[in-house]
């Protein structure tokens, strides 16, 4: 009987074994979820043309500056080249996993020396006794290979898979929270830019009015506190107007860090107020199960947990090893490689564990119990995404409103600074007055600022809530 023929119902009877696959089959988790969002009421979807529902989402404020600086975070940023170096790690994890399934070959080759016999005798003009050299050549190939009959190998690939999708969608994650940091902070950015322009324009009037009071006090008709009290306005302006600096300069640095760089190599110069507020896409809360990478990575951690629920399954049955190796053994290096110097063997062998005081149930109950700590996470995940939005279409809601009256009252305050400034000019009102309008108009401009900007701060975190673009459809395969 040949090799062939002795392997043969061994190999056909491992196939067929090797079908089974122990363990619960993955099922995606239910999550809380609703109809419609809570908050959406009056939330106009966008236009496809100017919707933020893509990639490089930022793209919908129309700043050039934010949209290269939002393209070197990619490229540079320091924690999304560690986020990517693991997603790597991940991936070949799965391969190194999926080698267990073939058979281990390795290759050999010896050649040995052995002496017999002893010190030669000579008898009657005849050498008996003789010590003889015998060399051994030997090359050979051998196989061992343990056959996934009950799919741990299997499952413990599946769980592999799903962690390196988990840790893609982290990269994702990472990549999508550095983007909105760097919007959000870019947003301050400008809006400390646009303080400091109102600050330079108040300190201006400010010191207008300090040389009317002046002249006033020089002809006798205002009291040497008007003068005091002008003069303090004018230099506190200017003392906040300084200070503007310093925590435009923190924000400048944050962005700097974000896109890869020492803060003393980025500089941003100052720039008008531009935003615009964008047009952002309606959605359903279900669809968050799709967009969203933290979810996606949750999800995928639970289909990891699953798997391994089979592989601790899979401990309770027998395993069997198969081994095989075959060759060429000679004396003489020229009839190594011949049918007379060819040697081969198979075998193989089965194993079962009969007692282990519970320790396999015990792992397959862990397994379980990691399976719904996973299935928990996930779910809070959900809920927590679920109020990201809410929150967000809430602020969005509530701060429109907000605006349009915030604009108004800092348009009524600059007409009333200006006309408590004539007055006193004229002699009309005393100084007591103008203080209490410019004031006024002073923190109204300061609010209108403070609205807009948490408008434009809270639209970035919004479209991150959804998403950002990203889909499932961005996980590898």
């Amino acid at each position: 009987m040949t090799i062939r023929s002795r392997a043969l119902p061994l190999l056909l009877l491992t196939t067929a074994l090797s079908g089974c696959l122990v363990g619960p089959h993955y099922q995606r988790p239910t999550a809380p979820m609703t109809p419609t969002f809570k908050e959406a009421a009056g939330w106009a979807p966008a236009t496809p043309s100017d919707a933020a529902d893509r990639k490089d989402w930022w793209t919908v404020f129309n700043d050039p500056t934010l949209n290269e600086l939002e393209t070197r975070v990619t490229v540079s940023n320091q924690t999304l080249a560690a986020a990517e170096a693991a997603y790597r790690q991940a991936r070949a994890l799965v391969a190194q996993d999926r080698a267990a399934l073939l058979p281990t070959v390795n290759l050999g080759a010896s050649a040995s020396a052995a002496r017999s016999g002893g010190a030669p005798v000579v008898v009657g003009g005849v050498v008996t006794n003789p010590a003889t050299v015998r060399t051994t050549y030997q090359p050979s190939i051998g196989a061992t290979w343990a056959p996934d009959i009950w799919g741990a190998v299997r499952r413990t690939v599946e769980a592999a898979r799903a962690n390196a999708q988990a840790s893609a969608a982290t990269l994702a994650n990472a990549r999508l929270s550095a983007q909105t940091e760097l919007a959000v902070d870019y947003v301050q950015l400008r809006q400390y830019d646009e303080q400091a322009r109102l600050l330079g324009a108040t300190a201006d009037a400010y010191g207008r009015t300090l040389k009317i009071t002046q002249n006033r006090y020089a002809a006798g008709v205002a009291g040497k506190s008007d003068v005091l009290t002008a003069q303090s306005q004018y230099q506190s302006a200017q003392a906040n107007l300084i200070n503007i600096g310093q925590f435009r300069a923190r924000t400048e640095h944050a962005i700097a860090i974000l896109v890869g760089q020492a803060p003393a190599s980025l500089t941003l110069p100052s720039a008008a107020w531009a935003l615009v507020l964008p047009a952002i896409p309606a959605a359903v809360p279900s669809t968050l199960l799709q967009r969203r990478p933290d979810i996606a990575g949750q999800e995928r951690l639970v289909a990891a947990a699953n798997a391994q629920i089979g592989v601790q399954t899979a401990a309770y049955f027998p395993t069997l090893s198969l081994t095989g190796q075959g060759g060429f053994s000679s004396n003489e290096l020229g009839n190594l490689i011949s049918t007379s110097s060819s040697f081969w063997s198979v075998g193989a062998s089965l194993a079962e564990t009969v007692l282990d005081f519970g320790a396999r149930k015990a792992r397959v109950a862990q397994a379980r119990a990691a399976h719904d700590q996973a299935v928990a996470n996930y779910r809070q995940t959900v809920l927590v995404a679920l109020g990201q939005v809410e929150d967000n279409l809430a602020a969005q809601r509530i701060l429109g409103a907000e605006e349009s009256l915030t604009r108004a009252a800092a348009e009524s305050a600059s007409q009333g600074e200006t006309i408590a400034r004539n007055q006193y000019a004229a002699g009309a009102v005393d100084f007591t007055s103008v203080v209490i309008a410019e004031a006024t108009a002073n923190a109204a401009r300061n609010t209108q600022l403070g609205v807009e900007a948490q408008r434009l701060t809270t639209a970035i975190v919004l479209i991150e809530a959804l998403g950002g673009g990203w889909t499932t459809t961005d996980l590898p395969r």
